[in-house]
């Protein structure tokens, strides 16, 4: 699927009822249309206060209230994803690198959360497409100031977090709508505060025992398969155990012989 719109897709036959990918399609033509008509840059907030407010309505202990979201928070939202999708390579370049990840990490979780939207009530992500993963590979976000083009959410996880910025720690920020993702966190990323914010959900992520547990006893942690998915960006500076044992309050030095077991991953929805 290309990764740009082309006008003839925004316009749909009359009196033809829409399936829900053709739905998605006019939705996202209607942002396209608004965000060149409105001005060239977006002058986006670097607090995201208007992510955070959403957040803090619609999200209780890393749990999503779709349902809510969809019946009174749908246009707040497309607002806020406008702004996202406004944004110049000449304002960006001005950010610090912390404001860019929580920008990056922001546009991911709001716009899966989008994404859910437009094909609600379903029981995962991984039921939107015809094949497996589907949904992280569709170019349904404009990026046009930024990227030069619509992209996917797997854009902004391996080709802008993973290989610009080398920090592992937006692993577990980046919510992929599904119960064994990192929880939701009730507020947005911001740049100010992202160090502390991200030390936090490594806390939260690795502190939740459906998700990940160590055994002192029998030597064994048993971890999340992010850690598997994506372990080499955990070992840069050492072995993953020495990497997730100061979240287990405990030293390389204690988890050095540790055997590692990944657990199975719930793939169904956040809600």
């Amino acid at each position: 699927m290309s990764g740009t719109i082309q006008p003839e897709q925004c316009a749909p036959r009359r009196h033809v009822r829409l399936p829900r990918a053709s739905a998605a399609l006019l939705h996202l033509c209607v942002w396209l249309g608004t965000a060149g008509a409105a001005h060239a840059c977006s002058d986006v907030d670097p607090t995201h206060a208007e992510w955070s407010a959403l957040l803090a309505r619609r999200v209780v202990d890393g749990r999503v209230d779709y349902a809510g979201f969809a019946r009174d928070d749908a246009a707040a939202l497309d607002r806020y994803l406008a702004t996202l999708s406004g944004t110049c390579a000449e304002d960006y370049a001005r950010w610090s690198r912390a404001e860019r990840i929580a920008f990056w990490v922001n546009a991911y979780n709001a716009f899966t959360v989008r994404l859910i939207l437009d094909h609600y009530p379903l029981r995962s992500i991984r039921n939107i497409g015809w094949l497996p993963g589907a949904a992280f590979r569709l170019p349904f976000i404009p990026m046009a100031g930024l990227r030069g083009e619509s992209i996917a959410l797997d854009d902004i996880e391996h080709r802008v977090l993973r290989a610009q910025f080398a920090e592992p720690r937006v692993h577990f920020a980046l919510v992929c709508a599904a119960r064994s993702c990192p929880p939701l966190r009730a507020e947005a990323y911001r740049g100010a505060d992202l160090d502390q914010q991200l030390d936090d959900q490594g806390r939260r992520f690795i502190g939740d025992r459906d998700k990940n547990r160590v055994d002192q006893t029998a030597g064994t942690m048993f971890l999340s398969p992010i850690f598997k998915w994506f372990r080499p960006d955990f070992e840069t500076d050492g072995p993953l155990a020495a990497f997730v044992a100061p979240y287990f309050d405990l030293q390389a030095t204690e988890v050095a012989n540790f055997t590692i077991e990944f657990l199975d991953y719930d793939w169904s929805l956040n809600e």
